[in-house]
């Protein structure tokens, strides 16, 4: 059975085992900018994810920062990326390298509308004369 390619053309193995100056010499032109861009930010969330390597810890790292790239040694981490709400857990796999954070955390939930209120609307008259 063939390997899966997972980023780029590499299997997970050789996307995983990629140092990180070529991980970020792969990026789109659109990433890279990003990353460069931002490192300030990134900083500080890489250092928390070497804190939390190196206790290999089960935790799940928190942050805000939805335009994170996801990175080829995140992978196995738990991130808890915010929402605008709450905290959501992704678990970091081989096939989300290269995409951003936010991309598997939604922040919008499908609207559940429930019956109208009484005297909400003429039509709903009906429902509370009974």
């Amino acid at each position: 059975m063939a390997d899966k390619i997972v980023y780029r053309g590499l299997t997970a193995e050789q996307a995983i085992a990629m140092s990180n100056d070529k991980f970020i010499a792969s990026l789109n032109s659109r990433e890279r900018r990003s990353v460069h861009r931002n490192s300030y930010k990134y900083n500080a969330l890489l250092e928390k994810v070497a804190l939390y390597k190196s206790k290999k810890a089960d935790k799940m790292i928190k942050t805000h920062l939805r335009e994170a790239v996801i990175r080829n040694d995140w992978v196995g981490l738990k991130f808890g990326v915010h929402n605008g709400k709450e905290f959501q857990t992704v678990v970091i796999e081989a096939t989300m390298i290269g995409h951003r954070l936010g991309e598997f955390a939604y922040s919008t939930k499908r609207v559940v509308h429930s019956a109208p209120g009484i005297k909400a609307t003429k039509g709903s008259r009906a429902l509370g004369e009974k």
